[in-house]
C-alpha cells in the first residue's frame, strides 16, 4: 500500500511537472503569436545583436523624420490654404474695383469701399493663420500674430492721406508709407525678419517655407485693399473722377498682386510635393527594415498557430488523465 501511495505521489509530481512545461510553452507560442517575432531572440540570432541593433536605430531614424515630415507637411498645406483665401480676396475685389470704376456714382463707390474692407479683414486674418500653435507667416517668431488689425493699418493711412485730393498723391503716400521702415514694418509687421529655418524630411533632404507676412507680394496687395477701402472716406476731398481714377489704378494692381499670389502657391505646391515624396520613401525604408527584421527574429505565424493549437491539446489532454485517475483512485479508496 505504501509502494502504491509512494508511485501516485510521483506520479501527480510528474503530470504537476508536465503542465507547467506545457503552460509555459502556450504563454510562449501566445506571445510570439501576437507580437510576431521569437520570444528567444538570443537564442534565434546567436548572441550577435550588432545587425538588429542597426535596424533599429535606423527604424528610430525614420520615426523621428516621419514625425518631422507630418509636421512639415500640415505646415506646408495650412500655408497653402491661408494663400487660397488671400487669392480669393484679391481676385474677388480686383474684380469688384474695375468693375466699379467705370462708375462715377457715390454709392457705388462707397460699396467698393466697404467691400475692400472686409477683403483687408480676410486678407490680414489669412496671413495671421496659425497650426499646432505656430504661426505661418511669422518666421522664426512663431508664438507671434505676424500682423496688426486692418483697423490699425487704416487708422496709420488715414493720418498720411488727410488733405488728398488726387488719386496720384493717394497711391504715392501709400506706397511711401508701405515701404518706409518707420511705416508698415514698425506700424504692422509683428514678426521676425528672419524665415523659417529648413524642415527635415529625409536623412539628405530639407524643404524650405520661406513666406512671411512682410513679403513684398503681400504688401502690394494689403496697400491696395487698404487704400481702397480709405477711397470713400471723408478725410479725403477726392473728387468723384479722382474716386474712379483710384479704383482703376487699384484694380490694375490687384490684378498684378493675383499673378504674384500664383506664383507663391506654386512655390508651397512644390514643397508639398517633395514633401510627400520623401514621406513615400521613408514609408518604404520602413517597410523594408521591418521586413528584414522579420526575416531575422520573426515568428512564423502559420507554424506558431499550429505549435499553440497542438500544445493546447496537450494540455486539455494531460487533464483528462488526470481526471481519470483521479476517479479511479477515489473508486479504489471507496472499495
Amino acid at each position: 500500500m505504501a509502494l502504491n501511495s509512494i508511485g501516485d505521489l510521483a506520479r501527480g509530481l510528474m503530470r504537476q511537472t508536465r503542465s507547467t512545461q506545457i503552460k509555459n510553452e502556450i504563454e510562449t507560442l501566445s506571445y510570439e503569436l501576437s507580437s510576431g517575432q521569437v520570444a528567444n531572440v538570443a537564442e534565434r540570432l546567436g548572441g550577435d545583436y550588432a545587425q538588429i541593433a542597426d535596424i533599429d536605430r535606423s527604424l528610430a531614424r525614420l520615426d523621428g523624420l516621419s514625425i518631422a515630415t507630418s509636421e512639415a507637411g500640415l505646415f506646408a498645406n495650412a500655408m497653402q490654404i491661408s494663400l487660397t483665401t488671400f487669392d480669393t480676396g484679391v481676385s474677388e475685389l480686383s474684380s469688384t474695383l474695375l468693375a466699379f470704376g467705370t462708375s462715377n456714382q457715390a454709392v457705388t463707390q462707397t460699396q467698393a469701399s466697404v467691400q475692400a474692407a472686409d477683403e483687408l479683414d480676410t486678407m490680414i486674418s489669412a496671413l495671421n493663420a496659425r497650426v499646432g500653435g505656430r504661426s505661418l507667416f511669422a518666421g522664426t517668431a512663431t508664438d507671434t500674430t505676424p500682423l496688426a488689425s486692418p483697423d490699425t493699418l487704416l487708422t496709420a493711412l488715414r493720418a498720411e492721406f488727410t488733405g488728398l485730393t488726387t488719386a496720384s498723391d493717394v497711391l504715392l503716400a501709400a506706397e511711401t508709407w508701405f515701404n518706409d521702415p518707420a511705416g508698415f514694418e514698425a506700424v504692422m509687421y509683428q514678426g521676425s525678419t528672419d524665415v523659417l529655418a529648413p524642415m527635415q524630411i529625409s536623412e539628405r533632404e530639407q524643404v524650405l517655407l520661406p513666406l512671411k507676412a512682410d513679403d513684398q507680394a503681400f504688401r502690394d496687395a494689403l496697400r491696395s485693399a487698404a487704400v481702397a477701402a480709405l477711397a470713400s472716406d471723408p478725410v479725403l476731398a477726392m473728387s468723384p473722377d479722382q474716386r474712379t481714377a483710384l479704383f482703376k489704378e487699384l484694380g490694375g494692381q490687384l490684378a498684378n498682386s493675383k499673378d504674384d499670389m500664383v506664383k507663391l502657391r506654386a512655390q508651397i505646391g512644390a514643397a508639398e510635393a517633395r514633401i510627400d515624396q520623401a514621406a513615400t520613401r521613408n514609408s518604404a525604408a520602413r517597410t523594408s527594415l521591418e521586413y528584414s527584421k522579420g526575416e531575422l527574429i520573426g515568428a512564423d505565424p502559420y507554424e506558431t498557430a499550429t505549435r499553440l493549437q497542438t500544445v493546447q491539446f496537450q494540455l486539455e489532454s494531460l487533464y483528462s488523465v488526470t481526471v481519470r485517475n483521479a476517479n479511479l483512485s477515489l473508486v479504489n479508496f471507496l472499495r
